[in-house]
């Protein structure tokens, strides 16, 4: 990895095109660009020889967008799909499926397959990311965070990895507070499914309290009936002091009140500070199936929360395991959704999965801005409508001004050539 000094001739979304300097890190300065062609075959890519000593990215034909963070995943489930195949496709279905495959699981099963969706992820452009990792009731109950903490280190130069235990109600307090000790970085659960969910929700927050960790919780991930958790969430949180980080996943049911419970909703959340992630390829994955007229999206109502004075995130929540067998790892794939099922504008939804997510997440602002950091993700594109619409292949991922990836669009020849040895006819097709 490559410490990048300058990013030229590259394009912001707010047209212009610019040389962006880098410096310990930080983006020092954005400048109209004066760099001339530099390179004699006039592609742009990796490590161009710029000024002597110097380190330049040829950034023409690309656009610069600060670099997306993913809020909310599950790296211990990724990649488990095709060893689970869960029955129903429900939240419910998939929970049984997963904890059923968990207790066959090793430590570094669980390491291989969430190193590999985390590289995914830095290919795709993300540098940052928090994971929900679960506890174990058999064996080694900490061996998944173990798993994530070993990734966590040995990805350390390429990601900031943020782990988060994911207590169940029937984890004692010393599994959570063994977690923490080995690793772990928040405390998290999904009180909505316990028997008595409010108390639940303060049994969690008193371990955060007791063991000075931020929370995120999983929140009403589902469409009908209030059990709670909401009020009880934000009502014990809005004293904690500012930047103690607390977040509430998913947030469905919201998405299935009126305007005035959403008006609610959104001045409890603000008024608490607790921002909220929404996670469309999943919950549109998992929602509302016995539905069959009027099937609705299982999101939050996005709009409402952000006019409401929420912040906001999105991610993606579970690739290719039993909550969801698609994903491709890429913040691109999640703002495109945003604005098909959220239905939001192409600037809002880019910044849910970058600076909001980073917001959310409590990390330093980064982009192409002086003073912020340089995390930055460089897309071969004219503008942000081509980025989503097309997430193209060409991409450039600097974390903290270091190239972390670079991937470019491939053109084959499908035709066999005489050097394979073998005769080949084309034949027109009729």
């Amino acid at each position: 990895m490559r410490h990048v000094d300058r990013i030229a001739g590259v394009g912001l979304l707010d047209g212009r095109v610019v040389d962006v300097d880098i410096s310990g890190g930080v983006v020092v300065a954005v400048t109209e660009a004066v760099t001339e062609a530099v390179t004699e075959a006039g592609d742009a890519g990796v490590d161009i020889t710029g000024a002597p000593g110097a380190a330049v990215v040829d950034g023409r034909g690309y656009l610069a967008l600060t670099a997306p963070a993913e809020p909310h995943a599950h790296l211990d489930k990724a990649m488990s799909w095709g060893a689970t195949r869960p029955p129903g496709c429900d939240l419910g279905a998939a929970i049984d499926a997963w904890r059923a495959f968990a207790v066959t699981v090793d430590q570094d099963e669980i390491y291989e397959r969430a190193r590999v969706a985390a590289r995914r992820l830095v290919s795709n452009g993300t540098t940052a990311v928090r994971t929900h990792v679960d506890l174990h009731t058999e064996g080694d109950p900490l061996r998944g965070i173990r798993a994530l903490v070993r990734v966590r280190d040995e990805l350390a130069d390429v990601l900031d990895l943020q782990i988060v235990v994911m207590v169940r109600d029937e984890d004692p307090a010393d599994r959570a507070r063994a977690a923490i000790a080995a690793g772990a970085d928040l405390i998290g659960g999904a009180p909505h499914i316990a028997p008595d969910t409010a108390a639940e929700t303060h049994r969690l927050i008193d371990l955060a309290e007791e063991l000075g960790t931020g929370i995120d919780l999983h929140v009403d991930e589902f469409l009908d009936g209030d059990h709670g958790m909401l009020t009880a969430f934000t009502d014990r949180v809005a004293s904690w002091e500012p930047g103690r980080i607390r977040t509430a996943g998913h947030c469905c049911r919201i998405g299935s009140m009126d305007a005035t419970g959403q008006a609610a909703a959104a001045t409890a959340l603000s008024g608490a500070d607790v921002g909220v992630v929404t996670l469309p390829v999943t919950n549109l994955y998992l929602q509302g199936r016995t539905e069959c007229t009027s099937t609705p999206r299982g999101l939050p109502p996005v709009r409402a929360l952000l006019d409401g004075g929420v912040t906001v995130a999105a991610g993606a929540d579970n690739v290719r395991d039993p909550f969801n067998p698609v994903g491709r790892s890429d913040a691109i794939e999640t703002a495109m959704l945003l604005v098909v099922a959220a239905h939001l504008d192409m600037d809002t939804a880019w910044h849910l999965v970058s600076d909001g997510a980073r917001d959310v997440m409590g990390l330093p602002p980064a982009g192409p801005v002086p003073g912020r950091r340089a995390d930055l993700l460089l897309v071969r594109a004219s503008g942000l409508d081509d980025v989503i619409a097309e997430a193209p292949a060409d991409r450039i991922v600097l974390r903290a001004g270091r190239v972390v990836s670079a991937r470019a669009a491939v053109v084959v020849d499908p035709f066999l050539t005489q050097a394979s040895n073998r005769s080949s006819v084309l034949q027109e097709a009729p």
